[in-house]
């Protein structure tokens, strides 16, 4: 699949330009709080 294709389908449903945005947002927040759970040590 080539750049233009995927253009040319966002092009013609916007609607999932919102949607793939949507999902980029929450994998960055997940990224974000898992990490900063995962950062914290109670041991020695």
């Amino acid at each position: 699949m080539s750049e233009t294709d995927i253009s040319d389908y966002i092009a013609q449903n916007p609607r999932m330009a919102g949607v793939l945005f949507t999902i980029c947002l929450l994998l960055t927040q997940t990224g974000n709080a898992s990490a900063a759970i995962l950062g914290t040590h109670g041991g020695p």
